[in-house]
């Protein structure tokens, strides 16, 4: 932890929740999520300690964040698009498989 603190100068914690808040800006900015969608998706698990957090360090909480950003800039992407993209792909059967199968 010293050695992360030393070369980052901030505790891996900190670290990591400054990442989290970060992500979460730019969902803010760009996606049509609600906040609580968003506070799940960059690994909150309470909505209170998100917006907590996010306010401290954005100095806005998530929902004054989103309006002011949306006053300039591009339309959000749908969450349906956005959600498409992060969901797993299965793998597809291997033709080695079907082969040795049949």
């Amino acid at each position: 932890m010293r050695s992360f603190a030393a070369a980052y100068g901030e505790t891996p914690k900190a670290y990591l929740t400054r990442r989290r808040i970060e992500r979460a800006q730019d969902l803010l900015r760009g996606a049509n999520l609600t906040v609580t969608e968003i506070c799940v998706l960059v690994g909150f698990s309470s909505l209170g300690t998100f917006s907590r957090r996010f306010t401290e360090l954005t100095g806005r909480a998530p929902t004054e964040y989103r309006a002011a950003a949306r006053t300039s800039g591009p339309p959000p992407v749908p969450g349906c698009f956005l959600m498409m993209g992060t969901r797993p792909v299965p793998a597809l059967p291997d033709k080695a498989d079907d082969r040795a199968a049949g």
